[in-house]
């Protein structure tokens, strides 16, 4: 049997898990607020934490957490929260979190999580500021990208980043160095597959002044550029064979020779992506197996936006926020919205975002109709009502929903309880499949809730 601590300024909540966490046969102890919550930890022998993110009180959830795991023999902590973002993910994880999960919680998936907590005592993980944010997404998928950032950030092991063209590798590069303890260093990023081959040495290594023609001056090279930060090779599966030799001796003894210069040593944090099949490679003799090795320490997968539909609306908000700039935002109508939701998306995010832009280019208007979005498809024709609704039943569904909600916040003004009311599900089931379909922030939802006890935050 564990002792809980259950913190959440949500009286109705609390008391549900804490029921729920006693029908386990675990012992609840509960907790309205963050100083509550560590007066808790310093007079209760506390096993785990189950720690809301969102909190009044000038404390939140994340501080909460740097300070639990500031304490000698720190129990593991739950974060929980309604709205989950890259940011608050990634921050949650590096700071130590045990796991970071999506309200409402089933009682599954609870005993699950309280019968694989560790021991009190997990070591530490370094203090620091967030990044960004600039990984948009929380469907599963995403969501176990933005843990393993999270986790491996504040390390110094290699990463290396798989993934097709166009699902963002770089962005999680960059949020590997912002939230890591390199964040104030250089960031230097390198595609390898963009640069000639008789020009890639110097590009890596440097070279020094009359080392070869039209060298003319000295060059430092992108592995000492990188000095103290974080260097990124992408597209390392297109390196030439010459070159990946070159490349694992520098990974293994930390030092790289400029042309016609001197072995000099260097300091950077190494994360390497591609798109191509490296094992493959490596079976085929394409690809040296051991520098695979030396590159694959922390794989990170991200997955094709086909996998992740439920991240295709949220992307497509924000990519209308980024091309409004600091104007109002062109917003998607229902039909809009399910055809983006039926494509595959061959160009992943990249595509998507390019269908974005030139849409806020072409339309007018306000709203972007079904008409306006040029996206591929056979015959080139626009799909009818039926047709949108062929598919899976996960793409159905979500589809349905998507278009189900923005009607009812339109016809309510935007008034989010009224609209919870004609949908007949509970408010904060409403905020969360808003969240997750790129509503949130709409202008169909921009008619405040009437306050009832406390603001939704």
């Amino acid at each position: 049997m564990a002792n809980v601590l259950i913190v959440d300024d949500d009286a109705a909540l609390r008391e549900g898990l804490a029921e729920t966490v006693a029908d386990l046969g675990h012992a609840p102890r509960v907790a309205a607020s963050g100083r509550e919550a560590l007066a808790a930890l310093v007079g209760d022998n506390i096993d785990c934490v189950l720690l809301d993110l969102r909190m009044p009180g000038g404390m939140d959830g994340i501080e909460v957490l740097r300070r639990i795991r500031e304490g000698n023999a720190a129990p593991p902590v739950i974060v929980l929260t309604a709205f989950a973002t890259a940011e608050n993910t990634i921050e949650a994880m590096r700071l130590g979190a045990f796991d970071h999960l999506t309200k409402p919680i089933g009682r599954l998936e609870l005993a699950a999580l309280l019968k694989r907590l560790p021991q009190r005592g997990i070591p530490l993980a370094a203090d620091g500021a967030g990044g960004s944010g600039t990984l948009i997404g929380s469907s599963e998928a995403m969501r176990r990208v933005q843990k393993a950032i999270g986790l491996a950030a504040d390390r110094d092991a290699t990463v290396l980043i798989l993934g097709e063209t166009g699902t963002g590798k770089e962005l999680v590069a960059r949020a590997l160095h912002q939230h890591g303890s390199r964040k104030t260093k250089p960031f230097v990023a390198v595609n390898c597959a963009a640069i000639p081959a008789d020009l890639l040495e110097s590009e890596l290594f440097g070279h020094v002044k009359g080392s070869f023609t039209g060298a003319t001056t000295d060059r430092v090279g992108a592995f000492r550029e990188a000095e103290h930060g974080t260097l990124f090779l992408d597209e390392i599966g297109d390196m030439p064979a010459a070159m990946q030799s070159k490349i694992l001796r520098a990974i293994e003894e930390r030092v790289v020779t400029p042309v016609g210069g001197k072995p000099c040593q260097f300091d950077a944090r190494l994360i390497a992506a591609t798109h191509r099949d490296l094992p493959n490679l490596v079976a085929s003799g394409s690809f040296r197996d051991d520098l695979y090795y030396r590159l694959n320490v922390v794989p990170v997968v991200l997955p094709p936006l086909r996998e992740r539909r439920e991240d295709i609306l949220p992307l497509a908000e924000h990519f209308l926020r980024c091309e409004a700039g600091r104007g109002a935002p062109k917003r998607l109508s229902a039909l809009a919205s399910a055809l983006l939701l039926e494509q595959s998306w061959p160009g992943n995010v990249r595509e998507l975002r390019n269908v974005i832009a030139r849409a806020c280019v072409l339309v007018r208007g306000e709203t972007i109709e079904v008409t306006d979005v040029d996206v591929t498809r056979p015959g080139g024709q626009i799909p009818s009502r039926d047709e949108l609704l062929d598919g899976d039943l996960p793409s159905a569904v979500a589809k349905l929903e998507a278009a189900m909600i923005r009607k009812a916040l339109e016809a309510c003004g935007g008034n989010r309880a009224e609209a919870a009311r004609r949908l007949n599900i509970h408010r904060q089931l409403l905020y969360t499949k808003m969240q997750r379909y790129g509503l949130a922030d709409s202008e169909t939802s921009a008619k405040p809730t009437s306050p009832v006890g406390k603001a939704d935050v």
